[in-house]
């Protein structure tokens, strides 16, 4: 009996351990799974925070590109309310530029080019392949020192020049001749250079369109004076040098071509610094009435 008892006993003893054992595996099982479903949590954080270090402020880059977006809205919209308050001024420009393209166009050729009288714009221009007779270089100072085309000028021209420069020297101003014969393709170059820089609207103001040119009459010499780095700038017309020349220069067969105030009339701005010679008689009547060649003879556009 008491065997018995003992074996039962241990039978028990026997059971409970194998349920212990059975409970600490499954529990270490739990553990287990605990800590994989830890690890997998914790590695995709890691690759998370890795992926935002590659990518940093992808929410900011989007936020920019969508300001960008809506600046260049507004941009756009500026622009169009810009376009639609300039549209007047900008069709009247490019009507006047038309205009102008028109009638140089249909631009009447002089029948002679050669007078001393002849009158050169933007309604008259040259004949086609015309060069002047009798070109010389005038015994004046140049801002440079190498023969160049545009020392020349016609002879009477070139004489007239040399006695206007003595008498500026007399009269203490310094001049300094800057440039006078243009041939067309000379001019050409010179207009193409100025519609490169400027356009073509602003160009047409300083520039004469080739055949339209006073220069190629070879009548005409650009001055200009060592206090403006012998540039040709409308601040000549303030100055003393400028001033003289306004005052003397029909004394000598001169005239100041694009005189002030005039744009509407000579079709280009103010140029202190252009002298055109067309005789003593003229010069001096056209001085006289403070008229532009076009005024003097009848031929305003």
């Amino acid at each position: 009996m008491r065997r018995i008892f003992l074996i039962g006993f241990v039978s028990m003893l026997a059971l409970a351990a194998c349920q212990s054992s059975t409970d600490e595996t499954q529990q270490a099982k739990d553990n287990a799974s605990k800590n994989t479903a830890v690890t997998k949590k914790e590695n995709r954080s890691e690759e998370d925070s890795k992926q935002d270090q590659e990518n940093p402020d992808e929410d900011q880059d989007q936020t920019s590109k969508e300001n960008e977006s809506n600046e260049e809205i507004s941009e756009n919209n500026e622009s169009e309310q810009n376009e639609d308050s300039d549209s007047e001024e900008q069709s009247t420009n490019q009507e006047d530029s038309n205009q102008e393209e028109s009638s140089e166009s249909s631009a009447k050729v002089v029948d002679n080019p050669t007078s001393i009288e002849v009158v050169v714009n933007k309604q008259r221009k040259l004949p086609d392949g015309y060069t002047p007779p009798d070109l010389t270089v005038p015994q004046v100072p140049f801002y440079f020192e190498d023969f160049h085309q545009k020392k020349q000028m016609r002879e009477v021209a070139a004489s007239a020049l040399e006695e206007l420069f003595e008498g500026a020297e007399q009269a203490g101003i310094d001049l300094v001749a800057a440039s006078g014969y243009r041939a067309y393709e000379r001019q050409e170059a010179i207009f193409a250079s100025n519609v490169e820089k400027h356009g073509e609207e602003h160009a047409r103001q300083f520039s004469a369109v080739p055949g339209h040119s006073e220069h190629q009459t070879g009548l005409a010499m650009d001055v200009t004076v060592a206090k403006l780095s012998f540039k040709l700038s409308q601040d000549l017309g303030d100055m003393k040098e400028g001033e003289w020349l306004a005052e003397n220069a029909h004394n000598y067969g001169f005239v100041i071509r694009y005189p002030e105030g005039k744009t509407d009339i000579t079709g280009y701005e103010y140029e202190p610094w252009h002298l055109r010679y067309v005789g003593k008689d003229v010069a001096t009547k056209v001085y006289n009435q403070d008229a532009t060649l076009e005024e003097f003879y009848n031929l305003v556009p």
